[in-house]
């Protein structure tokens, strides 16, 4: 039976032999199968004399794990080049240039939002949220409006029911801000509004406003017109000019517009004036004893004069041509 040495070598020969996990399956398959090899031999042990067939049976039973034991450690082998191919073929090149990504970047009202709350709070305000769902009493009774103010027009204001309402202002935080708080007083708010208005190129229904306003003793006019210059020159650059020109808001007195001298000309700016006697007065400030300023201004107002821009509507149309501009 010298044939179950030969069979021993070449089990270990195809096993070498063998580059895939399919070659080596069909060596196993040749020499262990049930119609192998060993089992060829196995059936003519039945052939062998008597006295023999218990040595070749334990020799052949030793030869089938030895075997099994050599296509054991080749399948492991395989399988560990496999798998070095595989990840070799499924490497990337992190050398090559990838797809490029787009860098997300602050829209211009946020930047300029936050250039406007450094100013301010550089001149000692602090600043003060206020809900953009407001109530009739914050946004109209508090700030003095007569009840025949077109601004109570359904048509001018957004109105969810007969007293609550999209804010039109963000000077409707005045109350807010004052109720249990005493002078001196330097609050800034910056938000959204929304006003009933048809939309074009210098109207919109939805815009972002600074509101500012101060209370202590012997406030007054060159007081407002010291802080306006010196934000307007923070903001635009410069040592720049502020003008004032009387006008009327309800929560005012006296009211004006004001303007900033720049590049050569004069650009309208916001609202002002002195807080009205009647707001201190209802929120537990003697007027006779204190004053305050306010004033008002757009943040895209700001923008639009500072970056030449012409149309208010590509703030808000998500255009990225526009937006990566600034």
């Amino acid at each position: 039976m010298d044939e179950i040495s030969a069979l021993l070598d070449d089990a270990a020969t195809g096993a070498a032999e063998a580059r895939t996990s399919q070659e080596l399956s069909a060596v196993e398959t040749r020499v262990l199968g049930s119609k192998g090899r060993l089992q060829a031999l196995m059936a003519e042990l039945r052939h062998a004399p008597p006295e023999e067939r218990r040595s070749l049976g334990a020799r052949l039973n030793d030869t089938r794990v030895a075997i099994t034991t050599i296509f054991a450690k080749r399948k492991e082998a395989i399988k560990a080049i496999e798998r070095e191919r595989r990840l070799e073929a499924e490497t990337v090149d992190v050398t090559l240039p990838g797809l490029p990504v787009p860098r997300g970047r602050s829209h211009p009202l946020s930047t300029t939002t936050d250039r406007i709350k450094e100013v301010l709070i550089g001149l000692g305000f602090e600043f003060f949220d206020g809900p953009e769902l407001e109530d009739y009493a914050h946004n109209f009774a508090a700030l003095n409006y007569p009840e025949e103010h077109p601004a109570f027009d359904e048509q001018m204001t957004f109105y969810i029911n007969d007293d609550r309402l999209l804010r039109t202002q963000t000077t409707a935080i005045q109350g807010r801000a004052m109720r249990g708080r005493k002078p001196p007083l330097r609050i800034a708010t910056v938000g959204r509004c929304f006003r009933y208005e048809a939309v074009d190129a210098t109207h919109h229904h939805t815009f972002h406003q600074v509101d500012v306003f101060m209370v202590d003793h012997h406030v007054s006019l060159a007081d407002l017109k010291g802080i306006l210059k010196a934000f307007a020159s923070a903001m635009f650059g410069g040592d720049v000019e502020v003008r004032f020109r009387p006008d009327y808001f309800p929560f005012v007195e006296p009211g004006v517009d004001y303007s900033i001298y720049w590049r050569d000309r004069w650009l309208e700016l916001g609202g002002a004036g002195l807080i009205h006697p009647n707001i201190l007065a209802a929120h537990g400030f003697d007027p006779e004893v204190y004053s305050g300023f306010a004033f008002g201004l757009g943040v895209e107002r700001i923008h639009m004069i500072r970056h030449g821009v012409t149309d208010l509507r590509d703030y808000l149309n998500n255009d990225l041509r526009f937006l990566w501009q600034f």
